[in-house]
């Protein structure tokens, strides 16, 4: 999934102290021949609430084997988001399947105002003032996506100028 972004700092978990979240636990239903055997699967997001996140998927037959399975994938997708004082550095919008997330920066105080699988993702960023809409489905692994989408299409001002081979001024004065 983080191939076809430019630029995406990937973050080894050691020496971090990641807090995992459990967005979302599925019960799967296979009807076979004997009856029915039923799965879990978890979807989990960790992050050092300093700017690094990580979204995983696991699946098994137990829900707290599929929720650590979830948690050993997220700590492999680690990514560093670029933050400007507890909040984003500007108005983002992403999308994953049917999910579209609409992110907005905001001012201090504000909070995180956002549905369930948008704040544990931004929750985990260490976002604090942020304005965000969720819209089209609701599938939280779709809308956990569709939030990566946006925080990793983000760009702090000192990458845009050192992008653009110019000063840090020119960026601001646009």
């Amino acid at each position: 999934m983080l191939d076809k972004y430019k630029n995406v700092e990937h973050v080894k978990p050691s020496g971090i102290e990641l807090k995992d979240r459990l967005v979302g636990v599925q019960r799967v239903t296979k009807v076979t021949k004997g009856g029915r055997a039923f799965g879990f699967s978890a979807i989990v997001v960790v992050g050092d609430e300093h700017g690094v996140v990580g979204q995983g998927l696991g699946k098994s037959k137990e829900v707290a084997d599929a929720i650590a399975k979830a948690v050993e994938d997220a700590k492999k997708n680690l990514v560093r988001i670029p933050l400007k004082n507890a909040t984003l550095p500007h108005e983002q919008k992403g999308k994953f399947g049917g999910a579209r997330v609409n992110l907005l920066p905001a001012a201090p105080g504000t909070g995180v105002i956002a549905g369930g699988a948008v704040r544990a993702v931004l929750e985990s960023v260490g976002v604090r003032d942020v304005l965000s809409k969720s819209q089209g489905s609701s599938n939280p692994h779709n809308v956990v996506k569709a939030t990566f989408d946006a925080l990793l299409q983000l760009r702090s001002a000192h990458r845009v100028a050192q992008q653009r081979g110019i000063s840090l001024d020119k960026v601001f004065k646009g």
